[in-house]
């Protein structure tokens, strides 16, 4: 197929699911994904371009560091314990027993139960953080304490998947070199840099980002390790400066969403096959209900205990999973960890899981605490 073709499928599709996603208040990552799917399945768009894996790789550890900016360091501070019990329960609880199905049950690989267990237990932050800003929750103290607890909940999956699949090799020193040096020096460099030539139409700030968030990928790359740990804090060092520059992070979003992340999700969607997510529905079945029981289990006690008129509506929230569950798949089936089907299960378990908790928590149990409905402000203003 013609590379000009498949692009020019791609970016209909990927407008479509603009489209869609603003229409029925449809997460874009959800539709950019399905959409993947139905161009692989239906439109025969190869899942091996250049130019859409290339696009793709980047837009993981982008998306990545974008997650990272969106938390609000002060209120996780304030409410760390909270975050830390909600964030680490809906994380472990899943892990146990999503590895143990596949393990123990399923006969999986040591390391593909990890990526399984990785992909399917994770909270999507981009899922949280759209529901809250759509229905105006990420203004107030309740939506930003959700978000803490999401971030935990990233943070561990950022962790465990560097951690459980690190190799130790010349670039993987200069790996860790350049992650320490970033996480240091970048907080001090970014703000002169956006100062002394920052509001330009070339954008030399977000280029300087680009360099830095490239150098990570192409050490992670060379040393076969996940760069998405490093990207994530980094993005984490940088989001109390990005909260004073609201227009920088305006354009880093534009960036992200409008032209880098789309070929994230819909190069994961081309590789989802239907046929062997059909053959294989029991299994999908089977880590579906394991997600939403643990999910349950280990999220509403403690939901119940700080969120006590909105513990169900956090439960659900925190039952969705995309970003990292897709990062996580994605990097297991290009690593040769976890098979073509196997991430073609993933990915099924992963969307649906995107979706159904969502529409379940806006429909059925909407917040309605005072902690919902109290807005903070920032210098005066609403944040």
């Amino acid at each position: 197929m013609s590379v000009f073709l498949a692009a020019t499928i791609f970016f209909g599709l990927v407008f479509l699911a603009s489209l869609i996603s603003v229409r029925f208040g449809i997460a874009a990552a959800v539709c950019e994904i399905t959409f993947g799917v139905i161009a692989g399945n239906f439109f025969q768009v190869p899942n091996n371009l250049p130019f859409i894996a290339f696009l793709a790789s980047f837009g993981s550890i982008y998306l990545t560091f974008q997650a990272g900016t969106e938390v609000d360091i002060d209120l996780f501070k304030k409410h760390f314990r909270e975050a830390l019990l909600l964030g680490g329960a809906a994380f472990f609880v899943p892990f146990v027993f999503e590895f143990a199905a596949a393990y123990w049950l399923l006969g999986w690989t040591f390391g593909a139960s990890d990526i399984a267990a990785l992909a399917l237990s994770t909270t999507s932050l981009a899922v949280v953080y759209a529901v809250l800003v759509e229905t105006g929750l990420s203004r107030t103290a309740f939506g930003k304490r959700l978000m803490a607890a999401t971030f935990v909940e990233d943070a561990l999956t950022a962790i465990f998947l560097t951690l459980l699949f690190l190799h130790f090799n010349l670039y993987s020193a200069l790996f860790v070199a350049a992650s320490i040096a970033a996480l240091i020096g970048l907080p001090r460099i970014y703000p002169w840099l956006v100062e002394r030539f920052g509001n330009k139409v070339v954008e030399p700030e977000l280029k300087f980002l680009f360099l830095c968030l490239f150098l990570l990928e192409w050490l992670g790359s060379e040393g076969n390790n996940q760069p998405g740990l490093p990207a994530f804090f980094l993005g984490l060092v940088l989001s109390r400066f990005l909260t004073k520059h609201k227009a920088l992070r305006n354009k880093m979003r534009t960036a992200a969403f409008a032209m880098v992340t789309p070929f994230f999700f819909f190069q994961g969607g081309l590789n989802v096959n239907l046929r062997e997510v059909e053959a294989a529905l029991a299994v999908t079945t089977l880590f579906l209900t394991i997600k939403f029981v643990t999910k349950f289990a280990g999220v509403f006690p403690f939901a119940k205990r700080y969120h006590k008129e909105d513990s169900v509506f956090t439960t659900l929230l925190m039952s969705t999973g995309l970003t990292f569950g897709t990062i996580s798949s994605l990097y297991g089936l290009n690593q040769h960890i976890i098979s073509a089907t196997q991430f073609s299960v993933l990915i099924t378990v992963v969307i649906v899981s995107a979706v159904l908790p969502t529409i379940t928590a806006l429909k059925y149990f909407p917040p309605q605490s005072e902690a919902a409905k109290d807005i903070i402000t920032i210098g005066g203003e609403e944040g």
